[in-house]
């Protein structure tokens, strides 16, 4: 597959687009911020579960989780300010399970009337560099097709069918991406894909009519960023070429420029304790990669936080925008 160039005049600052969603995407997008560039992340919306989808159902809204998640590590603000964000409420007939974040953004909706208005007056109270667009403000259910053709409604619901998934799909199927994210692809400097949950959180806003269509249309590079561990229930046994082959099987192009996969070994101890869940590394098959015609980065990062796996965000950062400056040069 050919790699397309820039297409545009060089500018000081790259512009980004950044697509995905769950704890994946705020974690590079919290050593992302650091770089010299603008963002714009276009986030899933298709989350059924926990708060958010006690609120989406609740309160006719999307739901906010992903989009709290991502405000949250956008934002320049205290360390106070990102706990008050975070905050999960443990006891309360109604408020127990919600998290203060989400309901900060549904009351933002109620008081604005419109979700994008609500994201966009949280960011400026947060003092958020970047954007952050949800992929659709259109109510989206994500429903999994098995191989044994049983069919599966529900973000929350698909990774505990335990079942092989052959495809997801979108109800409806004409959910419309805001206008914001179509001019925001058109205009990118990069499009970064993941990391994050292959078949609920990344293939999901390809689905969404027209956001695809803008990425394919765009000649900026695309780089799909590899999660580090196979996803119990979504993508077990996967190794990073398959990770690929699933979204261009849902979308039916090959699109990618270049896949970022972590090398590093990781500690016998971590490998036992991802175990347990049946989670395995994602495994760098470097040769179906080439295969497949695209650009690898293969390097060490990740890093051990909290007691789970994490991509080292400013390390994942560093090389897609050294990677920015080379193809500039060239």
């Amino acid at each position: 597959m050919p790699t397309k160039g820039m297409g545009r005049p060089q500018r000081k600052e790259m512009r980004i687009v950044v697509i995905g969603g769950g704890t994946g995407l705020s974690v590079l997008l919290r050593g992302l911020k650091y770089e010299p560039v603008h963002i714009t992340a276009i986030v899933t919306v298709a989350d059924d579960g926990g708060s958010s989808g006690r609120l989406r159902a609740e309160m006719d809204m999307p739901p906010p989780g992903d989009i709290r998640n991502v405000l949250t590590a956008l934002a320049d603000t205290e360390p106070l300010m990102e706990k008050v964000m975070q905050y999960r409420f443990s006891a309360g007939t109604g408020l127990a399970g919600h998290n203060l974040g989400n309901l900060l953004l549904a009351a933002m909706n109620e008081i604005t009337g419109d979700f994008v208005t609500a994201v966009k007056a949280l960011s400026g109270v947060l003092a958020v560099r970047g954007d952050v667009l949800p992929a659709s403000t259109q109510s989206i259910q994500l429903v999994a097709e098995m191989t044994d053709g049983a069919l599966v409604a529900g973000e929350s619901q698909i990774p505990l069918a335990g079942k092989k998934i052959k495809r997801v799909f979108l109800e409806p199927s004409d959910a419309a991406p805001l206008n914001e994210a179509l001019l925001a692809i058109a205009d990118a400097d990069a499009i970064l894909i993941g990391p994050g949950s292959l078949y609920t959180s990344i293939i999901p806003n390809l689905l969404v009519r027209g956001l695809f269509s803008a990425v394919s249309r765009s000649t900026a590079p695309k780089i799909y960023i590899c999660n580090v561990m196979t996803q119990p229930g979504e993508t077990d046994g996967f190794a990073a070429s398959h990770h690929v082959q699933a979204m261009y099987q849902h979308v039916g192009e090959a699109f990618l420029d270049t896949i970022i996969v972590n090398s590093a070994k990781l500690p016998l101890h971590v490998l036992e304790k991802y175990a347990e869940k049946g989670a395995k590394p994602v495994r760098c098959d470097l040769k179906q990669l080439r295969q497949l015609g695209l650009q690898i980065v293969a390097k060490p990062l990740v890093t051990f936080e909290d007691g789970y796996l994490r991509h080292d965000a400013h390390a994942v950062s560093r090389q897609v925008v050294s990677l920015l400056k080379r193809r500039r040069r060239s």
